[in-house]
């Protein structure tokens, strides 16, 4: 009686070992050669979207400026006087004095800082669009640069510190915010980038015309005055 117990629980066994392989034996063959993605990643990886998703737009700074708190900037900038100091005539540490940064040159600064050559090469002035570029990842806006914060990744963060840095020494009007509902065109053939609201204001400043020494008068036009005068007399009797 034992002896045949035995045998039917090692039939039993047996045949429940033979259906797990072939269960196993049958999902790989029907997933050979067909990679997909995990259901569910292991972690989240910043910046990767979703299948069959598109990146959320990121809103114009000006725009996000319009809306920023400088209390909160303030609060967020906490974290960067390990290495800044922000008051006027404040030394340098780690890394430069940021008092007055906003419009200030790129890459010069205050109290002889030793800048990057990377942020030297750069040039023109600290705008609101740069600044933004340069909090969201320094070493994509200035690859080797000796900055090593990794950046802020929310657009709100960075619009309330820039907005704070602006109440520090530099106090500039805020670039006009886009209207609402405006598309911006996407780059690529044919399109003409929109020009921000500080790019649009350099632009005004830059095609302002220079005034000409001697009067408002355009040149060669005193000397048309006297040829037609000139032409008057000679045919009045």
């Amino acid at each position: 009686m034992e002896d045949r117990f035995n045998t039917i629980a090692g039939w039993t066994l047996f045949a429940g070992v033979v259906a797990l392989g072939l269960s196993s034996v049958s999902s790989h063959y029907f997933r050979a050669n067909k990679p997909h993605r995990p259901e569910k990643l292991g972690y989240v990886i910043e910046g990767v979207e979703e299948e069959g998703g598109e990146g959320a737009k990121e809103a114009p700074i000006a725009t996000l400026l319009a809306a920023a708190d400088p209390a909160k900037g303030e609060a967020i900038f906490a974290k960067c006087t390990s290495c800044h100091t922000i008051n006027a005539g404040g030394a340098n540490g780690i890394g430069p004095n940021l008092h007055g940064v906003v419009g200030e040159a790129i890459g010069q600064g205050a109290g002889g800082f030793a800048f990057s050559d990377a942020l030297k090469s750069k040039g023109g002035n600290w705008t609101f669009d740069l600044l933004n570029e340069w909090l969201k990842s320094p070493k994509a806006f200035a690859p080797g640069t000796k900055m090593t914060f990794a950046g802020l990744s929310k657009a709100e963060d960075r619009a309330n510190i820039i907005a704070y840095l602006n109440t520090q020494g530099s106090n500039l009007p805020l670039p006009a915010a886009p209207a609402a509902g405006a598309d911006v065109a996407p780059a690529g053939k044919g399109a003409e980038p929109t020009p921000s609201g500080t790019q649009a204001a350099a632009g005004a400043l830059a095609a302002k015309p220079p005034k000409i020494e001697g009067g408002d008068k355009a040149p060669g036009a005193g000397g048309a005055n006297e040829n037609a005068k000139a032409g008057i007399n000679a045919h009045t009797p």
